[in-house]
C-alpha cells in the first residue's frame, strides 16, 4: 500500500484514492495470486496471474505488486516457472512471497529473494482486533487466536469463516472416535476432509490445539485455560487416559507430520504414523 500511496511517504496515508482502492482490494496494480486447489498453487496459477501479467506495465501507480500468500504451497513446477521472472523482473514489479515455512521453497527461489522475517503478533492484540473491529464473539475470537498462532490474516479468515465450526466438529470427531476406527479409516477420513475447502494443515493445527488443551488440563485440572472449553468432557477423558510423556509424543508427532507433508513425504504414510502415535499414547 505504501508503494502505491499518492503521497509517497514512509507510511500509507489511508486517504488517497490509491490507498482506498488497496484497502478494498480493488487496486489494479496490487494483484493477489489466487488458487483453486486449497493445498497447492499450481504452475497455471503462477503463469496466468503473475508471469504473463507482469509484462503489462502498471495501470495507475509506479509499481505492480504481486502478493503470493502461502507461497510454500507452490508446486515444484510452479516455483521453477517463476525463477526467470524473479531473477529478471521488470523495474516496476514487486513480488511478495508470503510463507510460514521458508524451508518449503526451493533454494533457487530463496537465493533470489530478500528475506524479511516478521514476528508473530501477540494473542491479546489479535483478539482485541477481532472483537472490536470485526465484532467477533469472545469465544470465537479466542479459538481463532489460538489457531492462528500470531498470524492476523489467518485469525481473520478463521473468525469470519462460516463453516469453521463444522470443520472443528469434523476434526474432533476423528480424535474422539479414533479408538473405534482402524488407522486406514482415520487416514481416509482426514484425506476426504482435506480434499474439500480446508487443507490438511488446518486440521493438523486443530489437532495440535486440542492436544495442548489436554496437556494443559492434565497439568492444572482447570477448565479456564482451555481453548476448546466446550470439549471439556472429551479433553478430561483423554487427559485421564494419557501420560504426560504420551501427550508430548503426540504433539511432537503432529509437528513432525506437518513438516513431512511440507517436504512432500507420502501422505498416507505420514498420516498412518501420526494416527498410530495418537492411538498408542
Amino acid at each position: 500500500m505504501t508503494l502505491q500511496c499518492e503521497e509517497h511517504k514512509k507510511e500509507p496515508c489511508l486517504r488517497c484514492g490509491s490507498c482506498k482502492k488497496a484497502m478494498s482490494r480493488n487496486h489494479p496494480d496490487i494483484i493477489y495470486v489466487s488458487h483453486e486447489k486449497p493445498a497447492s498453487i499450481g504452475i497455471e496459477d503462477i503463469r496466468e496471474q503473475l508471469i504473463s501479467d507482469v509484462q503489462i506495465k502498471p495501470y495507475t501507480g509506479p509499481y505492480k505488486v504481486y502478493i503470493v500468500d502461502e507461497a510454500e504451497k507452490m508446486t515444484v513446477q510452479a516455483q521453477n516457472a517463476l525463477l526467470k521472472t524473479i531473477e529478471e523482473p521488470p523495474a516496476y514489479a514487486v513480488i511478495l512471497l508470503l510463507v510460514n515455512n521458508g524451508g518449503a521453497l526451493l533454494p533457487t527461489i530463496t537465493s533470489r529473494c530478500v528475506t524479511l522475517n516478521f514476528k508473530p503478533v501477540r494473542d491479546e492484540v489479535i483478539k482485541k482486533y477481532l472483537m472490536e473491529e470485526l465484532h467477533v464473539p469472545d469465544y470465537q475470537a479466542e479459538v481463532s487466536v489460538a489457531f492462528a498462532q500470531g498470524n492476523v490474516g489467518k485469525a481473520k479468515q478463521i473468525a469470519t469463516a462460516e463453516d469453521f465450526s463444522d470443520m472443528m466438529e469434523a476434526a474432533f470427531r476423528i480424535l474422539k472416535k479414533g479408538k473405534d476406527m482402524e488407522v486406514y479409516e482415520m487416514v481416509d477420513a482426514i484425506r476426504s476432509l482435506s480434499e474439500q475447502k480446508h487443507t490438511v494443515y488446518e486440521y493438523l493445527d486443530l489437532f495440535l490445539v486440542w492436544f495442548r488443551d489436554v496437556l494443559m488440563f492434565k497439568a492444572t485440572h482447570e477448565m479456564d485455560g482451555l481453548v476448546f472449553r466446550q470439549e471439556y468432557h472429551a479433553i478430561k477423558a483423554r487427559a485421564n487416559s494419557s501420560s504426560y510423556e504420551g501427550l508430548e509424543n503426540i504433539i511432537k508427532a503432529i509437528e513432525t507430520a506437518k513438516a513431512r507433508l511440507q517436504a512432500n513425504v507420502n501422505f498416507d504414510l505420514t498420516m498412518e504414523l501420526l494416527f498410530l502415535t495418537i492411538r498408542e499414547n
